[in-house]
């Protein structure tokens, strides 16, 4: 996958809805039924990072979801690649970008979301051919205010930010021309995670998937 098509299949992804759920996955038993609250409620791109012993195991379970396409967050080295794909993930994320990441992404044909909190760093990721980015960590790099700014020279780029974006501040990124959907967690609580709440976590997706862009 060459770095053209991975950016354009990325961009596709982000415009599935305006937010795409951040899943930290614990029992792989719940991962099912969340993929089917999440789906269900208009959000069908997932990403679950890989923080857990059963990350891999709950990507296999998400994505026999129908309708859903699942990614995998946290990807930090070829390893984590070949896991990921091999777990049936349809895209990956990173919190930042590395040539050998990068790679890996494009020789097992996963498109990516490489992570950039800066200007330059987004730069290098254009120059290598990745025009949909993510935005990371989003609220402790200035937020809104600092995506916009970046957004003036860099036009060409279009992101995706994520960390500490609450419903409350997610229209603030989304009224800007150079964000295609925010990453967020709390469409999926752990609270509501651990009672098995789906039809309060599709009722959150809901709401999530009515937020304007």
């Amino acid at each position: 996958m060459t770095p053209l098509s991975a950016t354009q299949k990325a961009r596709d992804i982000c415009l599935m809805a305006p937010v795409v759920p951040v899943l930290v996955i614990d029992d792989v038993a719940d991962a099912r039924p969340l993929a089917e609250a999440l789906v269900a409620g208009g959000l069908p791109a997932l990403e679950v990072t890989l923080r857990t012993e059963v990350a891999l195991e709950a990507i296999a379970e998400m994505a026999k979801v129908e309708g859903g396409i699942v990614g995998a967050g946290t990807l930090l080295n070829s390893a984590d690649v070949a896991a990921a794909v091999e777990a049936g993930a349809q895209f990956g994320v990173s919190p930042g970008a590395t040539d050998m990441l990068l790679t890996a992404c494009e020789d097992a044909d996963l498109p990516l979301l490489p992570g950039a909190a800066s200007a330059t760093e987004a730069m290098r990721l254009m120059e290598r051919g990745y025009t949909t980015q993510k935005f990371f960590p989003a609220a402790t790099s200035g937020g809104a205010p600092a995506l916009k700014a970046i957004g003036a020279p860099l036009p060409q780029i279009s992101f995706c930010p994520t960390g500490g974006i609450s419903l409350a501040t997610a229209p603030d990124y989304l009224a800007l021309d150079n964000t295609l959907c925010v990453g967020g967690s709390w469409v999926a609580p752990k609270d509501l995670v651990k009672a098995k709440a789906w039809d309060q976590i599709e009722a959150l997706a809901r709401e999530a998937a009515q937020l304007s862009r």
